[in-house]
């Protein structure tokens, strides 16, 4: 097992019954990402660091005709991931694997190579090499497919005193904000022949990201139009 996995099964191993009834209330922006996937009929979607299963089970209910797909380094969280499908009555719709998200085969991991839509939720701001992570992400987007990043974001817009609290905490929970996330993903998608858009939310709280591939027509966003990124907050 690597340090990563051994990391994340330490921290998750108690937390992961609790995880989703606290987190719901501060990893905001989730519910817009998912929308914001839209596959078409017949279409994949995975999510990278899909943890709990919290995101798999609602994007496979959202749309009942995807084939859904979810890698996680942990295995305690892949065992919850694995009961909330089963609770959910998934199985059958759901396919989990474990994986590095910086460094994984999907061919070897799910037997194909990309996906029409990919997810990462509040993932990145947990993964040391976020920006490898980053780029694993936009290459397993299949041609005309979508990434959809939500993340903690740079708290610009929040009062100073309450942004300094709010990092204190969540490095208390070994999670760093990427606060060069919209940047990022704009150079990484152009070195790639994509594009990307990005906003912040709530004051910078979160940030929103989407990467196109080029190919066919990209299904029409059910949040409606992403703007380009500007750093600044707009409403959700």
């Amino acid at each position: 097992m690597s340090d990563a996995a051994l990391l994340m099964d330490r921290m998750y191993r108690r937390q992961r019954y609790i995880y989703d009834a606290t987190r719901k209330y501060y990893l905001l922006g989730r519910d817009g990402a998912i929308a914001a996937l839209a596959p078409l009929p017949g279409e994949t979607v995975l999510e990278i660091g899909c943890g709990t299963g919290r995101n798999l089970v609602a994007v496979a209910r959202r749309f009942p005709t995807a084939a859904v797909y979810g890698l996680d380094v942990s295995s305690a969280m892949l065992a919850t991931a694995r009961a909330a499908i089963r609770r959910a009555g998934l199985d059958g719709r759901v396919t989990l694997a474990q994986g590095d998200a910086s460094d994984f085969d999907p061919q070897t991991l799910f037997g194909r190579a990309a996906f029409d839509r990919v997810l990462v939720s509040y993932a990145l701001s947990m993964i040391p090499p976020w920006r490898e992570a980053l780029k694993r992400a936009i290459d397993v987007v299949a041609e005309g497919g979508a990434l959809q990043i939500v993340d903690f974001g740079d708290q610009a817009g929040l009062p100073r005193v309450l942004r300094a609290g709010l990092r204190r905490w969540l490095a208390a929970f070994d999670v760093t904000p990427r606060d060069a996330l919209g940047d990022e993903a704009t150079a990484l998608a152009l070195e790639r022949g994509a594009r990307a858009r990005a906003f912040a939310l709530y004051g910078g709280y979160a940030v929103r990201a989407t990467v196109e591939r080029p190919g066919r027509r990209v299904a029409s966003s059910a949040a409606g139009p992403v703007p380009a990124w500007t750093g600044r907050s707009i409403a959700p």
